[in-house]
This record gives structure tokens, C-alpha cells and sequence, in this order.
């Protein structure tokens, strides 16, 4: 189990949390010709310890937004759902090193061999950071296959942009060691 330490690592904006609705989909958007439906709904109150701890009992299920107010952003976070979780982290943290992104950390979900690969980038502006993603999402493609995504991007609606908290550090990755070999 994580703690709430490791847990800021991640720099979540608190001011608000999703919580995953207990009787299904929230409401269905269309976006882009295609149409979304909603699971979460936003509770505009800070996320709190007493939520997280919520979340870590299994009682709710509660999601933060990657997008920070005036469309800033401070991860970028490769979201992979696959089948090789070992093989997949090897291959991006060599390709995130060999990008430049030497500070970055890998959480496990509740599901198993599901990875959020959190790129710490620091105060991004949304549309650098949608740059940025897609970047790494087409290098990434190269080396493996597609089984992630990669957030934030402009295929999805601003509000579903979010990413449940994780569970437990699956590894951590900071550059001064690394940046020597560069």
C-alpha cells in the first residue's frame, strides 16, 4: 500500500476530486463525433486524507484531474492497460531516459499489470504538454505495442482527463544518477 507522501509525488490539484458513481454512468457527452460516457462524478471539495483513506479501503473509488487550474499541467502520465507490465516499464523508462525525462514514477492500479507511469514535467502549459504526449506516445509506439495511452490528450474531453489514485509504487526513477550516461 502507498502512503500519502509517496502519493505527493504526483502534485494532484486537491481542490477537487472524481468519485466513481455506485449506480453507473453519470451522463453520456459527445466530443469530437464520438460519443463518452461518464462514470465519475466531480465532487468539488478538497481531496482530503480521510478520502484517500477511503479510497485505499475499497470503499469508494476516487480519481484526480490532470489538468491544474489555468490549463497547467504537472504529469505527463502513460496510462498502460496490458499484458507485460515488467516489459513494458523497461522499454519506456529506457525510452524516457533517452528523451531527457530523468524524474519519473510508476504506480500500480487496482487492476493487475496496469501501470500509470507518471513523467514529472513541473508547471506545463496544456497544449506543450498534449505536444509532449503525443511525442512520446509515437516514439513509445516504435518499441512496443499499443497498449496505453497517453494523457493529457485532446481525444478525450477536458473532464476526462483524470486518472484513478493509484495503489502501491511500482517503481521510482530520479535522473542525477542516470544524467552522467546521457
Amino acid at each position: 500500500m502507498i502512503n500519502e507522501s509517496d502519493l505527493r509525488l504526483i502534485k494532484m490539484n486537491t481542490s477537487h476530486y472524481y468519485q466513481l458513481n455506485s449506480n453507473g454512468i453519470n451522463c453520456k457527452i459527445n466530443y469530437n463525433n464520438r460519443t463518452f460516457f461518464d462514470k465519475f462524478t466531480r465532487v468539488n471539495a478538497t481531496l482530503n486524507s480521510n478520502i484517500i483513506k477511503q479510497h485505499f479501503a475499497n470503499e469508494i473509488v476516487v480519481a484526480h484531474n490532470l489538468i491544474n487550474r489555468n490549463n497547467k499541467v504537472e504529469n505527463i502520465v502513460i496510462d498502460y492497460n496490458g499484458t507485460n507490465d515488467t516489459d513494458f516499464y523497461h522499454k519506456a523508462q529506457l525510452l524516457l531516459r533517452n528523451e531527457g525525462f530523468l524524474n519519473f514514477t510508476a504506480y500500480r492500479s487496482k487492476t493487475r499489470g496496469h501501470l500509470h507511469i507518471y513523467v514529472h514535467k513541473g508547471h506545463t502549459d496544456l497544449s506543450e504538454a498534449k505536444f509532449l504526449a503525443k511525442n512520446l506516445s509515437a516514439k513509445l509506439m516504435n518499441v512496443t505495442l499499443k497498449q496505453y495511452r497517453i494523457f493529457p490528450t485532446d481525444e478525450l474531453p477536458l473532464d476526462f482527463n483524470i486518472l484513478v489514485l493509484p495503489y502501491e509504487i511500482y517503481a521510482k526513477e530520479r535522473g542525477s544518477s542516470w544524467a552522467k550516461h546521457l
